[in-house]
């Protein structure tokens, strides 16, 4: 089904793959080639838009511009005013702020819509585009007016990915949006390029959800395709619809990879011509000869309906594998979260010959599309979910989706079911609608399934579970009253449905300012959006304490900053700041700030000053601030409020063994957080102080490997890194934040 090749691999002609082994050579010259692995590496696509983009002459070390920048409402603020106080005039790009993340302005009293207020004023005043509430999902708009063959977009949600229509996009947070609103590049070694070969054609029932799980399943945990570009090739890829492509495209950021690409046809083609932009298309694929670094080859044929089991999008197995084993796998996935603390009742879903749900969704920018919904509504024709303790929600990913529904009848299909049809909202993948009830099970075809990303919370002793499937299989559960049912179990009859996007819903409400700033225009500022605080400069010594210590095997951002009800205050940073892991560890914030307020005892002085090499120092010339430990931190969202928080409370380092994502480090990086990197992680604990003498010169300096003391009843020595760092953001780092560094 999936097969990942443990070398690098050629592919020849876009379909012969000759893998890197002994033989590799002996091979290509049977074909004539004579092509170097360097030259070769230039043959894919991803190269090819890397190297336009580059604003400089070294591949290996990028600095590139983008095409165009898109934010929702859970970001835009921030990115903003880091923009303006770092001297951003007008928006040099098209710059897309959409509204689907808090567009519920219940909410929060008034201050989700003065975010959209701030918003429209923005776009008017620096030359931007305003998509107003619930008119689009951000990916959705992007894909539908923005993604062209060969462009590059920078969004400020990790799930920014539009591959499928040619255009390499990456999620980021906010602070490499700023960097980009100023005129600056995205700095980066060059990304490895895996190939992912499409070949076969999916069975009936089986939908791109089924697809990107598998794929999720065989690659997150090895970290096959971590920071990595995935580069989709092979003649599977002609059968799939570009609903299907999309679906498929959307979740690879829950593999870790860092941005996607496929190659283009006439179904590219004619999905951009129908939405008026015949222009942005060009046909893209690798070269004759194309070297990957990495290869993976997939049979869609063999793929089955599959379901994520709590609390991750690789806890992945076929419905087939759960129906046949479900007392083992339930149980087994109980065990697995109790090491984090957690106790599930996933074992009472299992009951009456079946595993069964109480709710399900299909939302937003992998489940609200098109075809999906439409393959729902096929399913559902002529049913009734009842009136019992099941419920279901659909949320088309856009109006003009919205729209085609409604004239072609699945709204009506589907309320005639009981089913609720609702407007273009993110809500139901982050925890901000259709929370479930306590030790409920929702099955939902959305991005993610993280713990209390739902809208449940843990601590206070509620908690509910989210298993990710395809909208088919959503469906066919559905109609069983909830029980776990694989699409490919039922006899149905799909119909083959035309969208016709009407473009004019777009027109009559979308702000397009793009190139005509109104610089008289003034911003417009709710009493919630507040000015980003001043943030100190690194110290030449610095001391911290660490003052959470999290043993998970990996810590997602909605951990570290939660989502949901949070996101009312993403535009007030101090206020923010008081939910920091306040569903993981709720007693850090009060430990942080009482290291911010702190200053470096006598007792620690002493210590310190015990140490070869320090015994001039005092509390005079040490710098003080909080650090977190943990395993793997960062996987998830973009947000950079999940660094920015620990920043506003005074943390100055995070120790971690890895961390989950690139975009996650950036922000530590851009936020003035030092990301060290540790192999010990027992050489200190919570509360621990640990003295870095000299930190400054050791980043000035470029030092591979940084000393520090952990001021036990002894003092002992712990070794630490910063990984690569460029100029540019070492000296971010020793500015204290990107604010300071552009203020400088």
């Amino acid at each position: 089904m999936i097969n990942l090749l443990n070398t690098g691999a050629y592919l020849i002609n876009g379909k012969d793959i000759i893998e890197d082994d002994t033989d590799a050579s002996a091979k290509l010259a049977q074909k004539g080639i004579t092509a170097s692995k360097e030259h070769a590496k230039e043959g894919t696509i991803s190269c090819r838009i890397l190297a336009a983009h580059n604003r400089g002459i070294d591949l290996r070390n990028l600095t590139l511009r983008f095409d165009s920048l898109t934010s929702h409402d859970i970001t835009y603020v921030g990115i903003i005013q880091t923009a303006r106080a770092s001297g951003m005039d007008k928006f040099p790009m098209p710059y897309v702020l959409t509204n689907c993340h808090n567009s519920l302005c219940a909410v929060g009293g008034t201050i989700n819509q003065d975010d959209h207020v701030f918003a429209h004023s923005a776009a008017q005043k620096y030359g931007g585009i305003y998509v107003p509430p619930h008119l689009a999902v951000i990916h959705s708009y992007n894909r539908e007016m923005m993604a062209g063959c060969g462009k590059m977009i920078l969004g400020s949600d990790s799930h920014t990915r539009y591959g499928a229509l040619g255009t390499m996009a990456v999620g980021e947070g906010g602070g490499e949006l700023a960097k980009q609103l100023v005129g600056r590049t995205y700095d980066m070694p060059c990304a490895p390029v895996v190939g992912i070969y499409l070949e076969g054609e999916v069975q009936k029932g089986v939908g791109p959800q089924d697809v990107a799980l598998a794929i999720i399943g065989a690659t997150f945990n090895n970290g096959f395709v971590k920071n990595k570009v995935m580069e989709f090739v092979g003649p599977g890829i002609a059968k799939l619809s570009i609903d299907f492509r999309n679906g498929i495209d959307v979740m690879t950021t829950e593999t870790a990879c860092w941005s996607s690409i496929w190659i283009t046809d006439d179904l590219v083609k004619n999905y951009l011509k129908e939405r008026g932009r015949a222009g942005d298309y060009k046909e893209l694929k690798p070269a004759d000869v194309a070297y990957y670094d990495g290869f993976i080859k997939i049979d869609l044929s063999k793929i089955e309906p599959c379901i994520a089991l709590p609390f991750h999008p690789s806890n992945v197995y076929t419905i087939k594998e759960l129906q046949a084993n479900a007392k083992d796998i339930l149980a087994k996935t109980e065990e697995e979260n109790k090491k984090t603390g957690l106790n599930l009742n996933l074992g009472l879903k299992y009951h009456d010959g079946g595993i069964w749900a109480e709710q399900a969704i299909i939302a937003g920018c992998s489940g609200g599309i098109f075809e999906n919904i439409m393959a729902a509504a096929d399913i559902m024709k002529g049913v009734n979910i009842g009136s019992g303790n099941f419920t279901m929600s659909v949320y088309p990913e856009s109006q003009p989706t919205f729209l085609e529904l409604v004239k072609n009848g699945a709204v009506e299909t589907f309320m005639k079911a009981g089913v609720l049809v609702r407007e273009a909202f993110c809500g139901p993948c982050f925890g901000a609608g259709d929370t479930p009830a306590n030790n409920e099970l929702s099955i939902r075809h959305v991005t993610r399934n993280f713990m209390n990303r739902e809208g449940s919370k843990p601590n206070d002793g509620q908690i509910a579970s989210v298993a990710l499937m395809d909208a088919r299989s959503i469906a066919a559960s559905a109609i069983n009253g909830g029980k776990i049912t694989a699409a490919t179990e039922i006899n149905v009859k799909y119909g083959k449905y035309k969208f016709f996007f009407d473009k004019s819903v777009y027109d009559k409400r979308v702000f397009n300012g793009t190139g005509k700033p109104q610089t008289e225009k003034e911003l417009k500022f709710g009493p919630n959006i507040k000015d980003w605080p001043k943030m100190p400069a690194l110290p030449e010594n610095l001391l911290i304490k660490v003052v959470s210590y999290i043993t998970d095997p990996v810590t997602t951002t909605d951990e570290l900053i939660p989502s949901g009800e949070t996101s009312s205050y993403r535009s007030n940073p101090l206020k923010l700041a008081e939910f920091t892991l306040s569903r993981k560890d709720p007693g850090y914030v009060k430990r942080a700030k009482e290291v911010l307020e702190s200053s470096v005892s006598p007792e620690l002085a002493e210590k310190i000053k015990s140490i070869n090499g320090c015994s001039g120092l005092n509390a005079d010339n040490i710098g003080i601030g909080s650090a977190i430990y943990a395993k793997k931190p960062g996987d998830g969202s973009a947000r950079e409020q999940a660094a920015s928080c620990q920043r506003v409370l005074g943390a100055s380092a995070n120790l971690a063994l890895e961390y989950a994502t690139k975009r996650y480090r950036s922000n530590l990086i851009n936020w003035g957080i030092l990301p060290f990197l540790i192999t010990d992680e027992n050489a200190f604990k919570l509360d621990s102080y640990i003295f870095f003498p000299g930190i400054k010169s050791a980043i000035q300096e470029k030092k591979d490997e940084i000393t520090g003391y952990v001021l036990g009843d002894t003092v002992t020595e712990i070794k630490a890194a910063l990984g690569e760092l460029t100029d540019a953001e070492r000296q971010i780092l020793i500015d204290g934040c990107l604010i300071n560094y552009y203020a400088k």
